[in-house]
């Protein structure tokens, strides 16, 4: 199939102009103004923003977790990323205690072979680590494309390493061209505080938010920069939420180390007062929680100092009943919430349209930057000749409002219900294949690709 888009206002992490562009089979092919190509069909993106199809590089579908399972899985989850504008996500493979990685990436693989409609690639979360995963930790990087290791400092006797495992981590991952990703919070600290809150009869989601204090984020993160610093490995903190733990990156980066940082729509828009309203505050039960205004303000001025570089979802959504699963103990409500689909939205409304952000700042942190971190730039994350066509055309005036009602997530409400946003996801094409035109998805299960991704020691952004 061949397409041809005319007349778009193209926008990349550089630069933005008026021209036309020009796809066949799974590329672009030609950018210029006024092309002149006899193509099978024909956009006229006159008024409308073009950019890279949108990166989540922070998605948990069909996630075991607490006794259940995230509610969307690589069909519903990746069609409603398209949705929203995201034509390629990056989901975590959970190792089991005591288990090996690659029975842990069979396990993955099986979840997602023939559902995903978008692309999708995988980070592999090491939560045991020793000798005979070293080895399995150099054969992800060198022959599966998994480039990127998660690792938690939280959920002790599930998810949690020790320091110890994790230095030894860094020194592998660094050896072999790969990235350390981290979940930065004290789990000792957290877990001591939730069972004082749970002693003492405070059982509402006001004490998820209650028994996790900024200190928790800020102490792992400046831990987590100086075994960094020690190994000289890369790192990627994913979710920051706090001004404590962004001042720990600020510090780390005087002594000239580099840290890749994520945040989450949520934690930009969100604060931590909707979990005053008694067991609706559920919905937003998350780790880390929403934090306060402040810290929204010290995200996005850390986003236009570049300390922040990727914005992604955390998206691990749960079914209302799910969620009731701790309507009586805050510590049983499964952490997570749906976002998948509006990531590009409300980033774009919040962020763009309320001067906060740029145009080309937006792209920088909704596609190209975790497309050059995570190894898969320029085939993603850029409108370039030779580049994948994975293509949002945008109505930055259009208006409307987030609803359960009009989500294509498999979640029964909505983190954002009733929110007015500006700026909508108009068509999006995926390896030059119209994915979704006048809100219908046109792609099936099984057309998303697992990409291989490339080393990622050598990024710079």
């Amino acid at each position: 199939m061949s397409i041809l888009i005319k007349n778009g206002q193209i926008v990349t992490a550089s630069e933005s102009y008026i021209a036309d562009i020009y796809t066949e089979g799974e590329k672009i092919v030609a950018i210029g103004k006024d092309l002149m190509y006899q193509a099978d069909k024909v956009i006229d993106a006159k008024g409308k923003l073009v950019f890279p199809g949108g990166i989540d590089p922070h998605v948990h579908l069909d996630m075991p977790f607490m006794g259940t399972y995230s509610s969307d899985d690589y069909e519903t989850g990746t069609r409603a990323a398209l949705h929203g504008g995201t034509t390629m996500v990056i989901d975590f493979i959970l190792q089991t205690q005591g288990d090996t990685l690659h029975n842990a990436l069979k396990t993955w693989q099986k979840k997602s072979k023939g559902k995903a409609v978008g692309d999708y690639s995988y980070h592999m979360a090491v939560t045991d680590f020793n000798d005979d995963v070293a080895e399995e930790v150099v054969q992800m990087i060198e022959e599966e494309g998994i480039s990127s290791f998660k690792t938690f400092m939280a959920y002790k006797g599930a998810l949690m390493i020790d320091d110890g495992q994790m230095v030894q981590l860094m020194k592998v991952v660094k050896k072999h061209g790969g990235l350390v990703t981290v979940h930065a919070t004290n789990g000792d600290m957290i877990d001591s505080l939730i069972a004082k809150n749970r002693a003492l009869g405070n059982m509402s989601p006001l004490y998820h938010y209650l028994s996790q204090p900024e200190v928790t984020e800020s102490e792992a993160s400046a831990r987590f920069a100086d075994m960094l610093n020690y190994t000289d490995c890369p790192g990627y903190i994913v979710h920051m939420t706090c001004e404590g733990a962004l001042n720990a990156v600020r510090k780390a980066t005087q002594r000239n180390q580099k840290i890749f940082v994520e945040t989450c729509t949520q934690y930009l828009v969100l604060d931590a007062s909707l979990y005053e309203n008694d067991f609706e505050g559920a919905k937003w039960v998350m780790s880390p929680p929403l934090r306060e205004k402040k810290d929204q303000v010290a995200l996005w001025s850390g986003i236009n100092q570049g300390l922040v570089q990727v914005v992604g979802t955390d998206h691990c959504p749960f079914m209302w009943e799910q969620k009731k699963m701790g309507k009586d103990d805050f510590s049983k409500i499964p952490n997570g919430h749906p976002a998948i689909e509006h990531r590009m939205e409300l980033l774009f409304s919040e962020g763009v349209n309320k001067d906060r952000i740029s145009l080309t700042k937006y792209v920088e942190l909704s596609s190209t930057n975790a497309a050059k971190i995570f190894g898969m730039y320029p085939r993603k994350g850029t409108i370039a000749i030779g580049s994948d066509a994975d293509i949002v055309i945008f109505d930055p005036k259009k208006e409307h409002i987030i609803s359960v009602e009009t989500h294509h997530m498999n979640c029964d409400y909505s983190g954002y219900e009733g929110y007015k946003v500006t700026g909508k996801t108009e068509t999006v094409i995926l390896r030059g294949q119209i994915a979704i035109e006048n809100e219908e998805c046109k792609l099936s299960a099984g057309h998303g690709q697992f990409i291989k991704r490339g080393k990622t020691s050598k990024t710079v952004i």
